[in-house]
């Protein structure tokens, strides 16, 4: 496959374009706790934390403004105070779950292999 343009960057093959869209430490993590409905910006920090992964506020939310940015989640605004705003997953970002699950299963697999649980 000859590369390609698209919004501007010149990618190889689509698997680019599909990492460079989803790929990186934070944003399939935030997809897949999305999968199950929706968070607001504090319960997802929290569930970072939880799991012992050490996001910065900046990094979550730039994760989330570009996931909000190419069309994978929508980000509701309640006009109170304090402010509340709410997460969640478009068709768009529903349609990238089972790519991620294959990836789970993957990663369960290869876990297997090593004897690991």
């Amino acid at each position: 496959m000859p590369a390609f343009e698209f919004e501007g960057r010149i990618y190889n093959n689509p698997v680019e374009l599909a990492l460079d869209k989803i790929g990186g430490k934070w944003k399939m993590p935030l997809l897949w706790r999305l999968k199950d409905g929706v968070w607001r910006y504090g319960e997802l920090r929290k569930s970072f934390e939880k799991n012992d992964a050490r996001i910065t506020h900046q990094m979550l939310t730039k994760q989330l403004k570009e996931l909000v940015a190419d069309g994978y989640i929508h980000r509701k605004v309640y006009a109170v105070v304090p402010p509340k705003v709410e997460y969640s997953l478009t068709e768009k970002g529903e349609r990238v779950i089972p790519v991620i699950l294959a990836l789970r299963d993957y990663g369960l697999a290869l876990m297997e292999e090593a004897g690991l649980e």
